[in-house]
């Protein structure tokens, strides 16, 4: 199993946590009090359900091993286990952030992914 987990994140947003060097969480991370981030299994059906319609959003990648002990899989939608962080993110421990753009059936066009 691949340790890559993804985060959709407004660009505006994560270009802010680059500056600042640290990255809180979006307003529902902040009130859950953890991260939630996606397998490559599970991302195209997060952007499906949290994110319909919404454009200038990025796909960032990130090594959940990284993490360490702060990286948790949890039971979530449909019993499946989610990576959800309990911590701020260091945006340099990202691999990658590339544009999650909206294609012409209005649905996200991802990149090709790791499961």
């Amino acid at each position: 199993m691949t340790s890559i987990i993804y985060k959709i994140v407004p660009a505006p947003m994560w270009q802010e946590a680059v500056r600042r060097g640290s990255f809180d969480g979006a307003p529902v991370d902040l009130a859950d009090g953890f991260i939630h981030f996606s397998t490559g299994a599970q991302v195209r059906e997060t952007a499906a359900k949290h994110f319909t319609g919404q454009d200038d959003l990025l796909l960032v990648a990130v090594d959940g091993d990284a993490l360490g002990a702060a990286l948790r899989y949890e039971a979530s939608r449909g019993g499946d286990l989610f990576p959800h962080l309990y911590g701020t993110l260091d945006p340099a421990l990202s691999l990658w952030a590339l544009p999650l753009p909206l294609g012409a059936d209005g649905r996200h066009v991802f990149p090709e992914l790791a499961a």
